[in-house]
């Protein structure tokens, strides 16, 4: 594979350079000095490509298909990968939710087959994201996730899973209030997993205990709780305080208020991590749909996405990882290298991948190239390269 030279603003530094790469690798990275541009054009950044922990589907394509045979999962995860590289997400963990042991079991076998026949996708997968089925059976809590299949943590089970996966489980969300938690999280750090605390109704001392046993992220905080909790303590003020926890966050605009967002940013001192949580019906256009979870649906072009029985009631997160970034530095007022950080670099560290995350000599070329529109204060992606082959460029879109 050729090298190649890309010339930009790097988001990580803000300084002008050429990024060199040499096939799946960045060979170099060479200071520059500002360029002049002409009237009709717009100054081009480099970032690392996105990096999202927690994603269900995309564009039509659904990971947790309720009928669907084996071949039928694998070819839409392939589908799917695709699409979501074409948006900016270069990385990110497949998550497959509470169903019955048969389903999971098969989600788990597609998604280590799809990874063996193409090495496009077992480039993008990081790891499988199991959230539930050990999760809150209370109203709210629970969130979409089926109350019959919610459950305590049965460690053979989960190793039956991990078989069938091939070893590719890399995170587990579970409630720390069920029993059995505490022994199961020590067991799945034990074996090199990262414990996310979520979809839970614990107490400050389930909390810390979970934390103490090795929990180390708190899955879309905020989210997945009752409707009305106590001023204080909550299950939600308790990992916000919990120093150890690192919160992912939904920040689509839909999710958590961006009052919210801003809070929870300055709480963890912008340590913190964006994911899409993004659902099947993600870039499809605006309309209805029926769904297996949350029945009739409808997508706004705002990219809420809501139950036609009651527009209050959201039915998931139908937007790009790109499209969080652009909103938390929205929310937030803060810079890009900030909201870059908390879709590239911080997650990264957190699964355990230092070759990603970063424009960085030697580095894996993931790399995205845009320009940003300051009067509307949004991304226009240029060009998505994926260990250096380039997979979508605007020019030739």
């Amino acid at each position: 594979m050729n090298g190649r030279e890309i010339y930009g603003r790097l988001v990580t530094t803000g300084e002008y350079v050429y990024v060199q790469t040499s096939g799946e690798h960045i060979h170099r990275i060479i200071p520059a000095e500002k360029q002049e541009i002409g009237s009709s054009e717009e100054e081009l950044w480099i970032a690392p490509g996105l990096i999202d922990l927690q994603i269900n589907g995309f564009a039509g394509y659904d990971l947790n298909m309720a009928e669907a045979d084996l071949e039928q999962r694998v070819e839409a995860i392939g589908l799917m990968t695709r699409e979501v590289l074409k948006s900016g997400t270069t990385s990110f963990c497949p998550t497959v939710i509470t169903a019955g042991f048969d389903q999971i079991h098969s989600s788990m076998t597609a998604i280590r087959m799809a990874c063996e026949r193409d090495p496009i996708i077992d480039n993008c997968i990081l790891g499988i994201h199991l959230e539930g089925p050990y999760l809150s059976d209370q109203d709210g809590p629970r969130g979409a996730h089926p109350l019959e299949h919610v459950k305590d943590p049965d460690w053979e089970e989960f190793c039956a899973w991990q078989e069938a996966a091939g070893g590719r489980i890399r995170i587990v969300t579970l409630a720390p209030e069920r029993s059995g938690a505490v022994p199961m999280i020590k067991k799945l750090v034990q074996a090199g997993i990262l414990v996310c605390i979520g979809h839970c109704a614990a107490n400050h001392d389930e909390i810390t205990a979970a934390v103490d046993a090795g929990a180390r992220m708190s899955t879309h905080l905020g989210n997945a709780a009752h409707s009305h909790l106590p001023r204080h303590p909550n299950y939600i003020w308790s990992q916000l305080a919990e120093d150890r926890l690192i919160p992912s966050i939904i920040s689509d605009g839909h999710h958590l208020h961006p009052s919210v967002v801003k809070v929870m940013a300055r709480a963890k001192n912008n340590h913190i991590v964006l994911v899409s949580d993004a659902v099947h019906l993600a870039y499809m256009q605006p309309g209805i749909y029926k769904t297996h979870v949350g029945g009739e649906v409808e997508l706004l072009p705002s990219g809420r996405l809501q139950t036609v029985a009651n527009p209050l009631v959201l039915a998931g997160a139908a937007v790009s990882l790109a499209e969080c970034v652009q909103n938390f530095k929205r929310f937030t007022q803060s810079d890009l290298h900030t909201a870059f950080k908390l879709a590239t670099l911080i997650p990264a560290h957190l699964i355990g991948e230092p070759l990603l995350g970063d424009v960085q000599t030697n580095g894996i070329a993931d790399i995205l190239t845009f320009t940003w529109n300051e009067a509307e204060d949004k991304l226009n992606l240029q060009t998505v390269i994926k260990r250096g082959e380039t997979i979508f460029s605007a020019a030739k879109a």
